[in-house]
């Protein structure tokens, strides 16, 4: 790993042993992409690879010189207006009304180790020598603005990071309309945009097209990452597979508004940026002030779809999340939700406790309804004290009693929201985020809460404290149920509408911070009517999501398959519901319902005293087969086999860092008539080592495995009988072991 500058040619070569990264200094101060991929040799210049050429009518940049036209060199961090008509990495609006401005090379600081970003969710090191940062200080010269673009390398892994960093030290203020956190121009567009798209119920879901001339992005404009886009996208040649070939992964840690484009123009040029989306954002800046753009994490892999996210599982997992659940197994849960909804009284959740306590579960967390007067959707948000009605005893009466019980216990909260019919509705109505002297919509019969305001975020932080802190609490699952719509930050100067939609993130992110810090043993779980805000913002402070309120099994085959993309197992929370599913009311059987929620954050989401008991001695059995392989499942590596977006069936599984034990997973959504032959060929296993397969005989070498396959063939067709479960929605685990 180094970062060297090459004085003469004013070139710097970020490179580890898997990737390289150079950019240097243009001849009109600027700074300009030369190359990002597979490592390279070092040399004394990189010049050569800098192309120019008189292509058309373009705007030059030097008088007498047609060569030199910003329309078409890579760079690094592009401005609109001087000569490049491309999409801009930033926009800077000027007193006079100008939006002109060049940023010009200022000198450069490289140091080991890498930066906090004040204020805002980043993967850190925690040591020194794990990483080293390239700084490079730009300055307007008109403004009087400093830009600070950091670059930082990790030792371990194929990984660049990227922020922007701008001061206003002019005299006259400046507005920020627009600020990515990573351009990136690629020398040709030869690729395929990978993205993650979908809605409530069916996140995720992987989408693949070629690039074209023009622009293709994923984006947000809700107020949150959103079910509909997740803020990444990758780049993979045409003959790129899941598991061989060229990609570039870009995601960002943020869980705010987004956008992630690709701007191709008529000469092959592929721009790729990711940021804060520009609609409606504003950020004046005078002297002194500073903005920070998020993070953005770039990672390049040779080893297709699936090495790719095999980085960043390992990235998030262990530099991205933190605290005391970083690298601790995770409880198993009942969920109180698909049990009861919001009908039930205390004697009612510690029956399901108990039950749920003999068969082996670890946590007992309840869900929605337990303050204010909330019966149903249309009251109490805002209200953070107990009904008494339905808990007597209060949260630390209930939260005592499960103790007692030998469980830990959990609850629901949703404090970024509120009710019309509350107690903190009545007092302060200007804290909701409203125009008003406009109609307000309603998503879920709730509102939302402006957390751009301290004051707001202070109030409903005390609340959520005296509750903590009276009660014995070892789990918060925090929702937010809808996006935010008529934005606009109440009794505020015209100028703050346009920080509302940051300064509402870093108020979430802000009030994470202070419950982590007062309360570092409780596991945080993210949710936002499940997958609504499942990206990696969120990780920094909750390291387990609801990866969606979907839980019917097959259609979160499809989810938790789309999420691994980027996201580590240890970061999806996955549990076993009811049948008929209360989503798509489907009958499926328990055993297929835990076989995919044991690759998660595994847990049980149903009234377990409705069970028969056959089922309840499957319940028992589940939960002590996921105790067994639960940090397998976390922290082993994940390797997809069959897509299921490509037929009716699915595969994947986990090997242990060693190679020595592995779990896979192959799931058939719909019975085959008289299916051909098949065999399931596996990934990641030692070639000359012999491993054994439980319930089946002898031991089998792993290149057998890996390129003959394992054979899964069915042999019913309604003639003769056949061992193996037959039907829709079946499910198989196989359990290997290194002789």
């Amino acid at each position: 790993m180094g970062i060297v500058f090459h004085e003469r040619t004013k070139e710097f070569h970020l490179y580890n042993q898997d990737i390289s990264y150079i950019l240097g200094i243009l001849e009109n101060g600027q700074p300009g992409q030369i190359y990002y991929g597979k490592r390279i040799h070092d040399s004394d210049s990189f010049q050569h690879l800098i192309e120019y050429g008189i292509k058309d009518m373009a705007p030059c940049a030097f008088e007498g010189n047609r060569m030199f036209s910003m329309e078409y060199l890579r760079q690094e961090y592009p401005s609109y207006g001087r000569g490049d008509m491309r999409y801009p990495a930033y926009e800077l609006h000027q007193a006079d009304g100008s939006r002109v401005s060049e940023f010009i090379y200022d000198g450069y600081s490289i140091f080991n180790g890498k930066k906090r970003l004040f204020g805002l969710p980043a993967v850190y090191v925690e040591a020194e020598d794990e990483a080293e940062t390239l700084e490079i200080f730009l300055k307007e010269n008109v403004t009087g603005t400093k830009l600070t673009l950091s670059y930082t390398i990790f030792r371990d892994f194929p990984v660049i990071c990227r922020n922007a960093l701008f001061r206003q030290e002019g005299k006259e203020p400046v507005v920020l309309k627009n600020a990515m956190s990573l351009c990136l121009d690629l020398p040709d567009a030869d690729y395929e945009m990978v993205t993650l798209t979908g809605a409530w119920a069916r996140e995720r879901y992987i989408k693949i097209h070629p690039l074209h001339e023009g622009v293709q992005a994923v984006y947000s404009m809700r107020g949150h990452s959103s079910h509909q886009f997740n803020p990444f996208f990758a780049l993979k040649r045409h003959e790129t597979t899941e598991h061989t070939g060229e990609i570039i992964g870009m995601s960002l840690i943020y869980s705010g508004n987004f956008i992630g484009q690709v701007n191709v123009d008529t000469f092959g040029v592929a721009r790729a940026m990711a940021g804060i989306h520009p609609e409606g954002f504003a950020w004046t800046l005078r002297k002194g002030e500073c903005f920070q753009t998020p993070e953005a994490v770039c990672v390049y892999s040779q080893d297709g779809l699936n090495g790719m996210s095999q980085v960043f599982h390992k990235l998030y997992r262990k530099r991205l999340a933190r605290g005391k659940w970083r690298d601790k197994v995770r409880p198993v849960v009942i969920n109180s939700w698909e049990a009861v909804f919001m009908d039930f009284t205390e004697n009612k959740i510690l029956e399901i406790a108990e039950t749920a306590k003999d068969l082996g579960v670890e946590m007992m967390v309840l869900d929605d309804g337990w303050f204010g007067k909330r019966d149903d959707d249309t009251s109490s948000l805002g209200d953070w004290y107990p009904n008494r009605d339905k808990l007597p005893g209060g949260i630390k009466g209930l939260a005592q009693k499960i103790e007692n019980l030998g469980m830990r216990f959990g609850l629901w909260i949703e404090p970024e929201m509120i009710s019309k019919d509350s107690d903190l509705y009545r007092k302060h109505p200007e804290w909701l985020i409203r125009v008003p002297y406009r109609q307000m919509c309603h998503g879920r019969n709730q509102y939302v809460l402006d957390f751009s305001k301290d004051e707001v975020v202070e109030g409903i932080g005390n609340m959520i404290i005296s509750v903590l802190k009276d009660a014995e609490v070892s789990y918060i699952k925090w929702d937010m149920n809808r996006s935010i719509s008529e934005a606009f930050s109440q009794n505020c100067e015209p100028e703050a509408q346009g920080k509302l939609f940051h300064k509402y993130v870093l108020g979430v992110y802000r009030l994470y911070e202070r419950l982590e810090t007062e309360f570092p043993d409780i596991l945080f779980e993210s949710c936002a009517s499940g997958g609504a805000r499942f990206d990696p913002g969120m990780l920094y402070y909750a390291p387990q999501c609801w990866t969606s309120d979907n839980t019917d099994a097959i259609e979160r085959i499809r989810i938790q398959y789309g999420t691994s993309v980027v996201y580590p197992l240890s970061s999806m929370g996955c549990h076993v519901s009811a049948v008929p599913n209360h989503q798509t009311f489907r009958n499926t059987p328990l055993k297929t319902r835990a076989d995919v929620a044991y690759f998660g954050c595994f847990g049980y989401e149903m009234d377990l005293n409705t069970l028969h008991e056959e089922e309840k001695r499957e319940i028992r059995e589940q939960i002590a087969f996921y105790k067994t392989y639960r940090s397998l499942i976390a922290e082993g590596k994940f390797y997809r086999l069959l897509s299921p977006f490509e037929g009716d069936e699915a595969a994947w599984m986990v090997v242990s860092e060693d190679n020595r034990v592995i779990l896979a997973a192959y799931y058939r959504m719909r019975q085959p008539s008289n299916a051909p032959y098949k065999r399931l060929r596996l990934k990641g296993l030692e070639a000359g080592a012999r491993y054994s397969i439980e319930g089946r005989e002898g031991s089998y070498y792993g290149d057998e495995l890996m390129y003959t396959g394992m054979v899964i063939s069915d042999y019913a067709c309604g003639i003769r009988p056949d061992p193996t479960r037959q039907g829709d929605y079946q499910s198989r685990l196989f359990i290997l072991k290194m002789l």
